[in-house]
């Protein structure tokens, strides 16, 4: 059973989290070599050049030809080469062994291979094919993505893989779908720079995206009116021409609200609306009902910044919007989305420069891993698995009979919940810390302790693998090759910087070796991921996310290829090797495998959808109870669940321990000063941080950053509640209490991370 071996702290002390801080300058020391690749965090990409000393990166030098960042770093960029050669890395497999003080020896890797495969047949044999469940993560190469997918449904026949972009893309991914046909950015960034008008709602763009920051500041410097959405004054909100203090959960209302005054003073593109789109008056008349005094005694934005809003997105000549897990994180975080097109299409605002719409991605392949198959109901190409000519397609490509392919599995949360049911057996994960990223992760703990069998796949051991029974070494990024397709929708291509130490193995090597162990070899013969690319490019040919003209030499040369990339003439079937790629989607007279000419969207008329974004209160609203609201996010040094960050020495100096930020007037009514211990608590449990008193707060909201384990983890208190059709959970509002703590927690006696 996959509990926990030993005590947490004794886990600690060998496998971390321990601080790497180099002895040499990162950007002083002299390199045998630079190696031209891309940061490893969040999905902007940005191109870095790793500075390398024999097998071992030592620090970077900017990239300045790289057109996205052109050189620009944030602080995890800066020191991520921190985390090679760091002490905490796993250089052998790992066995579950509770005789041992940190629960853990190590395992030879090919007997590591061989106990593995063992168990999936064990559990296979007793309980079926269905028993094991597999977990992908969005920052792995889309190769990995790919052959993980493939892995899933070819060699263990199991229905059950999903990924943590569940966690983050999904509801955009989904209203992109609804009303555009299609899942990606429509624009290049530098599309922002001229527009006259850049809404962001709810994205903390300084800190979750710092470089996309530079482009609105560029966008400002030449005239552009920036309005920010958000509960919290963030960084980028300080200087804006227009702040939206939304309540959370009332997003949807929000845009209604917008959308309604727009179409009263006649600031819609009815010319537009009439040629390339359907349903405008069934959202229309939803809207008649979001008057400027409901929207804002909803909302709770002013009736006057919500009138200035639509004054400035409704009469502007160009703009650009741009969203993110603010305004997607909810039960209705779909709703939401589909409420921003709906600004964007009645404006007549897209397909043509200056005017775009962007969904930012937040994990380094947050696009590229949501296209390829490691979705529950996705193959590769964006296809449908339950659509039989898409199944007909990729069999063909695989070399497997379509009825072996099995159908559509459930969401990474559904998982858990037949885990805790005993559906689900056994589970392999790699690059997903779900007890740190989940919501309500206490009952993620439980569930993980009633597996039989548990392997995980990574190169530290995070949070979740400590319940795990096998731990394999996988790679970290600059120990391998391949692609992913950044913010943009443009794809793009790591470079080997070094080997992989000790027996330490590139992922996609060990899931090949599970393969043979299982003595399922057929598909997983690749000899290097160019090979696994090549055969992504002939399964995505033909879908809407169209690989089939991108190769790795067009991606050097062109610094990234925007999808869809055609790797034949639409008009004639010939082949095309020199496409260049799609920078800007919808433009006038593109073409698309859908709408085959009729049309820019991705639908046979080739015509957008306007979708009635119903607004509906947030599942665990306050109450008299719980009179206020927690919401979640980043800070700028730490990423994601923090299995890499909370072990970089100077990021977590610049931000030690997350923080209950409230706002001074709440403060003051609880008796709380800044620097306080305080105690939030919601109907799933308790946390006690310090308080941190800002005035960049909703008087009525809290916030608190999600980057750490333990009893400082913010997912101990979120609601597990999920968007009806992304499955995403609503992260970013649930009710809660504070109070003044009545003294210091058992954790602040104890060091963490280890020095």
């Amino acid at each position: 059973m996959a509990t926990i071996p030993v005590d947490d702290l004794e886990i600690t002390r060998q496998f971390g989290p321990h601080l790497s801080a180099s002895t040499r300058a990162g950007t002083s020391t002299e390199p045998d070599r630079l190696v031209k690749t891309h940061c490893c965090f969040c999905g902007q990409q940005c191109g870095i050049q790793l500075k390398v000393r024999g097998n071992e990166v030592i620090g970077f030098e900017p990239w300045e030809e790289f057109p996205f960042n052109r050189g620009m770093l944030c602080p995890k960029g800066v020191k991520r080469y921190l985390q090679g050669s760091h002490p905490d890395r796993l250089l052998t497999a790992v066995r579950r062994d509770p005789s041992q003080p940190a629960g853990f020896r190590p395992m030879p890797y090919d007997e590591a291979i061989a106990f593995a495969a063992g168990e999936i047949r064990r559990l296979q044999g007793a309980h079926g094919d269905a028993a094991i469940g597999v977990l992908g993560g969005a920052s792995l190469t889309t190769e990995k993505t790919y052959l993980l997918g493939k892995f899933a449904r070819v060699c263990l026949k199991t229905p059950y893989i999903d990924y943590n972009g569940r966690l983050c893309m999904v509801s955009a991914g989904a209203a992109n779908k609804k009303a555009f046909g299609v899942d990606r950015t429509t624009n290049p960034w530098s599309d922002m720079v001229g527009t006259e008008v850049i809404w962001i709602a709810g994205s903390n763009v300084a800190e979750c995206s710092p470089i996309t920051t530079n482009y609105v500041w560029q966008a400002r410097e030449q005239g552009a009116k920036i309005i920010v959405q958000d509960p919290r004054i963030t960084p980028i909100a300080r200087t804006c021409d227009l702040f939206l203090p939304v309540r959370p959960g009332r997003d949807a209302a929000l845009f209604a609200g917008v959308l309604h005054l727009m179409i009263e003073n006649g600031w819609i593109d009815r010319e537009f609306i009439a040629a390339h789109t359907v349903g405008f008056e069934q959202v229309a008349e939803h809207c008649r009902a979001f008057t400027p005094a409901r929207t804002a005694e909803v909302t709770g934005v002013p009736e006057r910044s919500i009138r200035k809003a639509a004054e400035l997105w409704g009469t502007a000549r160009s703009s650009f919007l741009l969203h993110a897990r603010g305004i997607e994180h909810h039960s209705n975080g779909v709703q939401n989305a589909l409420g921003t097109i709906n600004l964007v299409l009645a404006s007549g605002r897209i397909g043509r420069p200056k005017s775009g719409y962007g969904t930012i991605v937040g994990q380094a392949n947050g696009q590229g891993g949501r296209e390829h198959g490691q979705k529950c109901d996705q193959l590769p190409g964006w296809r449908d698995i339950s659509n039989p000519e898409h199944r007909r397609h990729i069999a063909s490509v695989w070399g497997v009979d379509e009825k072996d392919i099995p159908g559509p599995g459930v969401d990474a949360y559904e998982m858990f919940r037949k885990i805790d049911a005993g559906e689900i057996k056994g589970l392999i994960s790699i690059c997903f810390n779900p007890k740190i990223s989940l919501p309500d992760n206490e009952f993620i703990a439980r569930a993980l302790d009633k597996l039989e069998f548990y392997v995980a796949i990574d190169f530290f051991l995070n949070d979740t693998a400590r319940h795990a029974d096998l731990v394999l070494p996988g790679s970290l990024q600059e120990e391998d090759e391949g692609t992913v397709t950044q913010v943009e929708g443009r794809v793009i291509k790591i470079n080997k910087a070094v080997d992989c130490p000790g027996e330490a193995r590139r992922d996609w090597v060990i899931l090949q070796d599970l393969a043979r162990a299982l003595g399922r070899p057929h598909g997983f013969t690749f000899s290097s991921p160019r090979e696994v690319f090549d055969e992504l490019r002939a399964a995505s040919k033909g879908g809407v996310a169209d690989y089939s003209g991108i190769t790795y030499e067009k991606i050097e040369r062109q610094m990234g290829v925007f999808w869809p990339c055609y790797a034949e003439d639409p008009e004639t079937g010939r082949p095309t090797p020199d496409h260049p790629g799609t920078p800007r989607l919808f433009e006038p007279g593109s073409y698309n495998p859908v709408a085959r000419g009729a049309g820019p969207f991705y639908f046979p008329d080739g015509k957008a959808r306007f979708n009635v974004a119903e607004y509906r209160t947030p599942a665990d609203d306050v109450s008299e109870e719980f009179p206020l609201f927690l919401t979640t996010g980043r800070v700028v040094s730490q990423f994601l669940s923090g299995s890499q960050t909370r072990r970089i020495g100077p990021l977590v100096r610049q931000y030690p321990e997350p923080r209950i930020e409230i706002h001074p007037r709440l403060a003051d009514k609880l008796g709380i000063a800044d620097g306080d211990w305080a105690t939030c608590e919601t109907r799933r449990g308790a946390i006690t941080l310090r308080a941190m008193v800002v005035t960049t707060i909703r008087p009525d909201t809290i916030f608190i950053p999600y980057h750490w384990a333990g009893e400082k983890s913010a997912n101990r208190l979120t609601v597990a509640a999920q968007d009806p059709i992304s499955k995403i959970p609503q992260y970013k509002v649930c009710a809660c209490r504070v109070r003044k703590a009545d003294g210091a927690p058992g954790y602040a006696a104890r060091l963490e991370p280890q020095q």
